[in-house]
């Protein structure tokens, strides 16, 4: 680590700047609910309450402006910052120095919310930037008679706010990553029309290729990176990752497959990462192959795995919770670690760091849990969020920026 320090690289989280009062989370992951990225001047937080602050360096509030719902996508564009909401609206708003320069509500595409509940408020899930273009991704949820529907867009934005064009699909996207002139979407569950859980689009939004784990499968791909040939992508279908070009796979990776004996457990592959010469697959929770309730764990769960980018594993790493989220900078990456759900352990909250070659460089703990993360020319930083365990009820950490 001193080595890292010494070249500018990260070294870790030191100082923490308390963000005011919060509910605590739960045992479970109740999904995001904060926001962070790292611009020129300084970290900015999209805050629970739908607000957003941005701070020096050193942790000093520079401005703040407010939100609705809560503010959990931000992604540095240009002289500020786009942040996307998970609210009643669902906006897509650009910021600069604390003024808003202009927004889209995604309700205009998607619809309005069928009940004001949190899971079914429009939710912008992911943002990327590529070659001038911001990519937003927006999804709506409901539910009837046992029935999931979903309402989605991706919109391709010019620094103006101009819509350079939108992608409509009655399916879930969870994660975007800009990629040869354009972007990959990833699609989680497909229930209806569209049946593709990766589509790559060009610059115009046309649609370059498809590729699917596995058609008819109830859920499809956790998250997608690209490479300069190519990407990468978790398949919640068959527990794998992959490396995909020009809609096909060029090789994958057993993560989470089912494991037998006992509960036939399984753990999703939730997040991919590629930089600096390498790919790292992130794993979650065990789960049973019925219900949702187990004692037995799956010997990959909340694991980091790194891999060349012809697919040879380099290296495998304990994470010990549930990661929100994933943040990283060429060959280093900042998971920031919440709660393990099963077993509740505190000693698992706070972060840890990889090197996509090397494996760990690091690794801390928080009181609460960290939800969020930045990663950007060696500054880091995180969000922590107090948590309650429904064991014992007592209230661990707090709201706070750690930098």
């Amino acid at each position: 680590m001193s080595d890292r320090r010494a070249n500018g690289a990260f070294a870790g989280l030191e100082r923490r700047v308390e963000l005011g009062e919060i509910d605590p989370c739960g045992s479970r992951q109740a999904g995001r609910r904060s926001g962070l990225a790292i611009c020129d001047a300084g970290p900015v937080v999209g805050r629970a309450d739908g607000g957003v602050q941005a701070f020096d360096d050193r942790g000093t509030e520079r401005w703040r402006v407010d939100g609705e719902g809560s503010a959990i996508t931000l992604v540095p564009f240009g002289d500020g910052v786009v942040v996307g909401e998970r609210s009643a609206r669902g906006a897509v708003r650009y910021l600069v120095e604390g003024a808003e320069r202009w927004r889209h509500d995604a309700a205009d595409a998607i619809g309005d919310p069928t009940e004001e509940t949190r899971f079914r408020l429009p939710m912008v899930v992911d943002a990327a930037v590529g070659e001038g273009t911001v990519y937003a991704a927006a999804r709506r949820y409901e539910r009837e008679g046992g029935e999931r529907h979903f309402e989605s867009s991706v919109y391709a934005l010019a620094p103006d706010g101009s819509v350079r064009w939108r992608y409509d699909a009655d399916a879930s996207p969870v994660s975007l990553a800009a990629s040869d002139g354009g972007v990959a979407v990833a699609y989680n569950r497909c229930p209806g029309r569209h049946d593709e859980g990766l589509v790559a689009l060009g610059a115009d939004g046309s649609e370059r290729w498809t590729w699917d784990p596995g058609g008819g499968a109830d859920r499809r791909v956790g998250d997608v990176a690209a490479l300069e040939e190519g990407v990468v992508a978790t398949s919640h279908a068959d527990y794998r990752g992959y490396r995909i070009e020009d809609g096909t796979a060029v090789w994958r990776v057993d993560l989470g497959r089912p494991r037998e004996g006992g509960d036939e457990v399984y753990t999703y592959p939730n997040h991919a990462y590629a930089g600096g010469s390498g790919v790292v697959f992130l794993t979650g929770n065990s789960f049973p192959a019925t219900g949702r309730e187990t004692e037995e764990r799956h010997p990959n769960e909340q694991s980091a795995f790194g891999y060349t980018p012809a697919g040879t594993r380099r290296w495998r790493a304990d994470v010990g919770g549930f990661c929100h989220g994933i943040a990283g900078d060429g060959a280093e990456l900042l998971a920031p670690v919440a709660q393990h759900f099963r077993e509740r352990d505190p000693s698992v909250h706070g972060w840890r760091a990889f090197d996509t070659v090397e494996g760990p460089i690091g690794g801390g703990t928080t009181p609460g849990v960290l939800t969020a993360a930045a990663l950007e020319d060696g500054r880091a930083a995180a969000i922590e969020e107090p948590v309650a365990y429904h064991d014992d009820g007592a209230v661990r950490g707090a709201y706070a920026l750690w930098l």
